[in-house]
């Protein structure tokens, strides 16, 4: 057998997120030309996550239990199809038609959708503990680029090829990814693991979530990411509030905030793709969430409070206009320092005190739950933002907060996983 690589399986991650940013952008886009409502755009982005909630758990306790190399390569196949329907519906001229069709093609990625996953059960199987944070940190990383890279792509192939482009070239690139895993990633699973307990899907989350410490991390993954979501939501809302930016009638107003979602993906790569092995040694995976708990919490609740002018220019920022402006950038890179340092020790910890044979499984349920608060995260943040801008920020920077002071106090302390090593503090 092939020896099992963690760069393919970083090449696989990041070529299938590349796909997934150059699509994802363009959904609310493509929606509102076509005449949807608020609602109905809602639920196109939405659905993916939805879908993603339902069958995550079900792609990882299947990699349980069939291998981790054709779960990937199943779902991979499946990204192929959903966004050549994407293409489809892009090029309809029949507007109903062609929401039908997307809203379709969001539903069959999101239930395909068990590439991230995958990964990381994959990452665990071929991983010694005291190293799987720092590699998840690498899955982490993957997954930031491809949102760096993807939407960049998806613009270039919009104005080049036209609006069925975009679609065209995630399924292209989902196909290479196929191929790519089809002839050179191995079998991670071993022979002799103990196959997983068949168990119906409310049954499976039921397990994962009454085992204390695993349940708990399940939990604090969800609240994370609903602050998180509730964070990107709102962003380009607060921005042209405070900023006085016109995104919608102003090019180079949208241009800033997108800007913006680089950046913080930027940061957040840098310090999933360096610094993770060498934190998780000083400060252990426990304290380590909950030092970027609090970091995010305490952006959120200075972020909503930072407003200027709308001039922008890198001239300008050392003068009295442009230092709001080097305000909202600093706090945007301690969110995203925050953001970035706690979903590899997370998924580290939880792979440590999981059986080899339920890390599909387990791993699977935790991407469920963040996948619903992707789900709840968003209509919450728009919900409260138009009662007053700040009330999103801080209620989730007070979730943030305690969360992290939840986890000090329940997890920050020895702790012997289920695989046999030893989970330290500090």
């Amino acid at each position: 057998m092939k020896r099992p690589s963690v760069f393919i399986v970083f090449l696989t991650v990041f070529i299938d997120l590349i796909g997934f940013g150059i699509v994802v952008p363009l959904v609310p886009v493509y929606s509102r030309h076509m005449g949807a409502s608020g609602f109905v755009i809602g639920a196109i982005i939405a659905a993916f996550s939805a879908m993603q909630f339902l069958f995550a758990p079900v792609w990882g306790r299947l990699s349980d239990r069939i291998g981790r190399r054709p779960v990937l390569l199943i779902s991979t196949a499946g990204a192929i199809f959903a966004y050549a329907i994407f293409a489809v519906g892009s090029g309809l001229e029949n507007h109903a038609a062609a929401l039908w069709t997307l809203f379709a093609s969001r539903l069959f990625a999101g239930l395909c959708g068990g590439n991230i996953t995958v990964a990381q059960a994959y990452i665990a199987d071929i991983t010694p503990p005291d190293q799987r944070s720092r590699r998840m940190g690498l899955i982490g990383m993957a997954f930031g680029l491809g949102f760096i890279f993807g939407p960049i792509i998806g613009g270039l192939s919009l104005k080049y090829l036209g609006s069925t482009g975009p679609g065209w070239v995630a399924s292209a690139l989902c196909a290479a990814n196929f191929l790519l895993a089809f002839f050179i990633l191995p079998e991670s699973r071993k022979p002799t693991s103990e196959h997983a307990a068949p168990r119906p899907h409310l049954a499976q989350w039921q397990h994962t979530l009454t085992q204390p410490k695993v349940g708990l991390l399940v939990i604090v993954f969800f609240l994370a990411t609903f602050c998180f979501s509730c964070f990107e939501t709102t962003l380009p809302l607060l921005v042209s509030d405070n900023f006085h930016l016109n995104i919608q009638a102003d090019e180079r107003s949208a241009v800033i905030v997108v800007y913006l979602f680089a950046f913080c993906g930027i940061i957040g790569a840098f310090v999933q793709g360096g610094a993770i092995g060498r934190l998780v040694k000083a400060l252990g995976e426990p304290r380590l969430i909950a030092v970027s708990l609090v970091l995010t919490g305490v952006s959120l609740a200075i972020l909503p409070f930072i407003s200027g002018p709308r001039t922008f220019a890198w001239k300008a920022l050392f003068q009295a206009g442009g230092v709001p402006w080097l305000y909202l950038y600093g706090m945007l890179a301690v969110l995203s320092v925050g953001s970035a340092l706690t979903r590899p020790p997370l998924f580290g910890l939880l792979s440590n005190l999981t059986p080899d044979h339920e890390q599909g499984a387990t791993i699977g349920v935790a991407q469920g739950a963040g996948s619903l608060a992707r789900i709840l995260g968003p209509i919450y943040a728009a919900t409260l933002f138009t009662h007053h801008p700040a009330l999103p920020y801080l209620t989730c920077a007070a979730v943030a907060v305690a969360t992290g002071a939840l986890v000090t106090q329940r997890l920050c302390r020895p702790v012997q996983p289920a695989v046999g090593a030893s989970v330290p503090c500090a």
